[in-house]
């Protein structure tokens, strides 16, 4: 359902897309405050008695940590240790974790770790009932306290009051992801864009990428290593938990530094987005790495994350004919323990 977004001006251009007439949206991130639709994601739920035993065994996060207050990042491998999602993960209540993903990994996700489910007490349910939606900016804090009714989560932290849940997320200015049932979703948009303005979800991506974060979605499945996305770096994996599906090769990668391969974040010196898998190449043609996110910044420039092999000379690189420029990102390329976090 999509009723409270079209209700105020907004357009799905895309299954994951939605956009608004708002001009300058990516430059009043910069300025103001902005709330956007998140249709790019979905949750999914995983509810029972052994819900946090049986994603104990599938996770790359310590369910311990996962307390009602630190929301980790995580991911699920195949046993070669290959991404098949990635997400932030919660506790709901005693019986209830969610994990919040590329919407195109929902149903995917759910059918994989249902073989497992089986044997145990514990339930998948896809929550296409909620309704999830991004506030970015100086504000956000205040009418996240005020239209929310809680106290605003630090990054990788969750806040809840009722039905309404409350991810921080990192980046340079305050930055929240909401979540509610989508029948409240009307009236809490409406109260927002009173004080701030709506703009589409590549707002939100573009923050993504400035914050080197990426979620992958169905058609980058079983492609990558954990590390490879710079997982490690964002504690989105605990190497002091015990076995999970894929942590013997996640592991040994690791800690025989093993990783030929990053995510970098980048600027294109042009204005054409390039579509997801595009190749970036070095000045012999040789393939270096893949797009894996873009977004146009608010300078019309596309800013994008790439996969790209350690040992690419930056000077050399380019995509879609435009040259490519490495970019800073704003955490070290060192493992952070989410220990540390909780």
């Amino acid at each position: 359902m999509t009723d409270w977004i079209t209700a105020h001006g907004g357009r799905l251009t895309g299954s994951d897309q939605v956009d608004f007439d708002t001009p300058d949206a990516a430059r009043l991130a910069l300025d103001s405050t902005v709330a956007t639709p998140l249709v790019h994601l979905g949750a999914l739920d995983v509810v029972g008695p052994d819900a946090e035993r049986f994603l104990q065994g599938q996770t790359s996060a310590q369910l311990a940590h996962a307390n009602g207050h630190f929301a980790p990042l995580t991911c699920f491998c195949t046993p070669k240790g290959r991404m098949l999602a990635n997400g932030q993960l919660m506790k709901v209540d005693d019986e209830r974790f969610r994990i919040v993903l590329h919407r195109s990994l929902v149903a995917p996700l759910a059918q994989h770790l249902g073989k497992f489910a089986a044997f145990y007490k514990a339930e998948l349910t896809a929550r296409d009932d909620l309704a999830l939606i991004g506030l970015i900016g100086q504000e956000a804090p205040a009418l996240t306290e005020v239209d929310c009714d809680l106290t605003p989560p630090d990054p990788w932290r969750q806040a809840s009051h009722g039905e309404t849940l409350v991810l921080g997320q990192p980046g340079p200015r305050p930055r929240y992801l909401i979540m509610l049932p989508e029948d409240q979703a009307e009236a809490l948009f409406s109260r927002l864009i009173e004080q701030c303005q709506p703009v589409g979800n590549q707002v939100w991506r573009l923050a993504d990428i400035q914050a080197g974060l990426c979620f992958i979605d169905a058609d980058q499945q079983d492609a990558y290593l954990p590390q490879m996305l710079n997982w490690e770096a964002l504690a989105g994996i605990s190497f002091k938990k015990g076995c999970y599906t894929g942590q013997e090769v996640v592991a040994r990668a690791h800690f025989r530094g093993q990783v030929k391969k990053r995510l970098y974040r980048a600027q294109l010196e042009g204005t054409r987005l390039p579509p997801l898998g595009s190749e970036v190449i070095d000045e012999s043609g040789k393939r270096q790495g893949e797009v894996v996110a873009s977004a146009l910044d608010a300078y019309g420039q596309a800013e994008v994350l790439a996969v790209l092999n350690t040992r690419a000379d930056e000077a050399a690189l380019s995509c879609e004919d435009q040259r490519l420029k490495l970019l800073q990102l704003p955490y070290a390329i060192d493992r952070l323990d989410p220990e540390s976090l909780v």
